[in-house]
């Protein structure tokens, strides 16, 4: 077979052992598997505070509702109560009336002593109309205690009595307005992070930038969330307590109007017992007068225990309602407690969370460097390389190469190869490029973004920043890092 002569330009012998030597690492390097599994994205577990919030805040829905029954059973009795007042005082209304026709028997027999009588029924009258006051008045307290009767309950739904009847109707705004001015402040703190990220190099638009970023953007969302649920339980419990006032209010003026029934009742006590000292002078001017009287004062005195009666049942009733009143109010504290313990092992558990999940993006991040660490042996071998290739001057050499390959072909094979590898790397500084957009991860966990290089208008790429993947990148003579796309599970790509 004929030999071919070639010439070729080939670097210095040294380089080109180096180069050999660089080659055969590389293979092997590269030919090795890494275990990715090592270092993949995990999220750390709820922590047992967590848990035990939201096990509280399960449990707790309608613990609130045995107060509130309760409450409710109170009110009922003492409306049942107070439903035999008005029995109580027409019995003591129909015995007084009686006394007026055993005084005018009395008056009929016995002349002078009748005369007084007649005084003596007179009084009575008047005492029974007094009386007859005092029932109307305690026919007005039935108004205020079903007025009341109607504050009683969760206060759920949006007609007359419930609570969001009470609620402010400027709340809104003030939420709207009070969460305007949070996000304002949140978007100038992000304008100051990336100003201050302007300053370190490999820094804005990295890893570390968007590290922060997230981290705060995380909080922000998290303290907005709270702001804005604090000036809701804010209205809701404002409106509870004007509700509560309100059935306050209706309680004591039917209170207010069953003590004027009681004077006016005991008005008409005083003057039936002046009558009884009328027909008593009488009675002395007659036996048969003072027997008539004797009659009326006993009817006078059934009466005044019908009265008593009256009295007693609104008194408990009084009482009956004054313990709805502290079961209620014990309906509204149980959620309130309930929610502050909820509160707190909410932000125990969240800090908690936080510091495992750090702790384990810390091992991850370990796990990736030692992972990586052969590869960048090999990259800062192979920087090494190219530097003395571009250091020191060519020298030509002319060699008859015969069919099977001799060991400077193998080393022009090898030149070959290393073209071809730094052929296909990607100028991927962070430096040259602009509009970034991160869109997503690659199976590894690299970070996936979109830009322009910086005055190229022709179109929008798709790849990874040399800063983010060391173990890819190679630092080029211009000062620029490039990025060996062979070596990331990311493919470099024109997308518009």
């Amino acid at each position: 077979m004929a030999e071919i002569t070639q010439t070729r330009t080939l670097p210095a012998e040294f380089i080109e052992a180096l180069g050999k030597t660089y080659a055969d690492q590389l293979t092997r390097t590269a030919g090795t598997a890494v275990d990715t599994s090592q270092f993949a994205p995990t999220v750390a577990a709820q922590d047992p505070f967590q848990t035990q919030a939201a096990s509280l805040a399960s449990s707790g829905v309608g613990s609130y509702q045995p107060f509130v029954t309760a409450a409710q059973q109170a009110a009922t009795d003492a409306q049942t109560t107070l439903a035999g007042v008005p029995s109580a005082i027409s019995t003591a209304d129909l015995r007084l009336g009686q006394v007026p026709s055993y005084i005018s028997a009395a008056g009929t027999g016995l002349g002078t002593a009748g005369t007084e009588l007649t005084g003596a029924g007179t009084t009575l009258g008047t005492a029974g109309t007094e009386l007859t006051g005092a029932g109307t008045t305690l026919g007005g307290v039935s108004n205020f205690l079903g007025a009341a009767q109607g504050l009683t309950g969760t206060g759920a739904g949006t007609g007359a009595g419930s609570i969001a009847s009470y609620m402010s109707p400027y709340q809104q705004q003030v939420i709207d307005t009070t969460l305007t001015e949070f996000d304002r402040q949140a978007q100038a703190q992000r304008s100051q992070q990336a100003a201050q990220a302007l300053g370190v190099p490999g820094a804005f638009g990295g890893g570390r930038e968007g590290v922060l970023q997230a981290e705060y953007l995380t909080g922000s969302d998290r303290n907005r969330a709270a702001l804005q649920s604090g000036l809701l339980q804010q209205g809701f419990q404002q409106a509870a307590g004007l509700r509560q006032q309100d059935l306050a209010n209706q309680m004591g003026l039917g209170q207010a109007q069953q003590s004027l029934a009681a004077q006016q009742a005991g008005f008409a006590g005083q003057r039936a017992g002046l009558a009884g000292q009328q027909a008593a002078f009488a009675g002395q001017r007659a036996g048969l007068g003072q027997a008539q009287l004797g009659l009326g004062s006993a009817e006078q005195s059934l009466a005044q225990s019908a009265l008593g009666l009256g009295s007693a049942r609104q008194s408990l009733a009084q009482s009956q309602l004054g313990q709805g009143g502290f079961q209620q109010g014990l309906a509204s504290l149980v959620p309130q407690l309930r929610s502050q313990d909820i509160s707190t092992l909410g932000s125990i558990g969240s800090a908690q969370q936080a510091f495992a999940q750090a702790q384990i993006d810390a091992a991850n991040a370990a796990a990736r460097e030692a992972a990586y660490e052969p590869l960048n042996r090999s990259q800062m071998f192979g920087q090494g390389v190219t530097g003395l290739m571009g250091g020191y001057p060519a020298a030509g050499s002319v060699s008859q190469s015969q069919p099977s390959p001799g060991i400077l072909q193998s080393a022009i094979g090898a030149g070959a190869t290393f073209a071809g590898i730094y052929g296909g790397l990607k100028n991927s500084d962070v430096r040259l490029k602009e509009d970034i957009n991160l869109i997503g991860k690659s199976p590894s966990g690299f970070n996936v973004y979109t830009f322009k290089y910086k005055g190229d208008d022709k179109g929008v790429y798709q790849g990874v920043m040399a800063q983010e993947v060391p173990h890819a990148s190679i630092l080029g003579k211009d000062g620029f890092y490039k990025v060996d796309y062979s070596k990331v599970d990311v493919e470099f790509k024109k997308v518009n």
